[in-house]
């Protein structure tokens, strides 16, 4: 408490908004050791990490493991979805699992109202099924996630007209591509992850009634 009566003392800022500017400095210092090591992705950061879905980057640094070079650093990642999990990255690594940015704000609304346009996949026949919605998952790109999404919601609904049950590769990848692509939104938008398909439903009816 002293050093935020110090802070408010001289800045007239409150102990919550004091929090607020030292954790901006301090990502401040931390990205420019980033830049001076050469790193893509900062502490503190949220980032892809293959099927692991969205990860922060909660430390940089190298790994005292027998058998691991001492000199090689590494993200240390937590998984935002999967509780008591972690991935080390090499920091230099270009095999998988290969890291990427979470989306901003600006591309994940883009996204949600080109949904409309994203085209459904084509699968040559149902043996190639499970190949393509792999092939899709793996460059971990959301409108690749739209697409598996689309194309399962109608298949789902085409066997359900006809009584048939939906296949487990089409629940299965649902299911995945779902929690992908909601996760990644939900970080970018600010919002819960159960929040996200409610608010695509809104976004995209408002643009089919003209935002009345």
């Amino acid at each position: 408490m002293r050093v935020y009566s110090r802070f408010r003392c001289i800045s007239g800022l409150s102990p919550k908004q004091v929090a607020s500017v030292i954790f901006r400095q301090f990502l401040m210092v931390v990205g420019r050791y980033a830049e001076s090591e050469g790193l893509v992705f900062q502490v503190g950061e949220y980032v892809i990490c293959s099927n692991k879905g969205v990860c922060i980057v909660e430390n940089i640094t190298t790994l005292n493991i027998s058998g691991v070079d001492k000199e090689k650093k590494y993200y240390i990642l937590k998984p935002l979805y999967t509780s008591g999990s972690t991935v080390y990255v090499p920091v230099d690594s270009q095999k998988e699992p290969l890291l990427r940015k979470v989306i901003d704000r600006g591309a994940a609304q883009k996204l949600i109202e080109a949904i409309p346009e994203i085209p459904l996949l084509v699968i040559p026949n149902d043996k190639l099924t499970e190949q393509v919605y792999k092939e899709c998952m793996k460059t971990n790109d959301c409108a690749e996630l739209v697409k598996v999404i689309k194309t399962i919601y109608l298949r789902k609904q085409k066997r359900v007209q006809a009584g048939r049950k939906v296949t487990a590769v089409d629940a299965k990848y649902f299911h995945l591509a779902e929690d992908s692509l909601y996760g990644e939104l939900a970080v970018a938008l600010d919002m819960e992850r159960n929040q996200v398909s409610c608010y695509i439903a809104t976004v995209i009816g408002e643009l089919k009634t003209g935002g009345k």
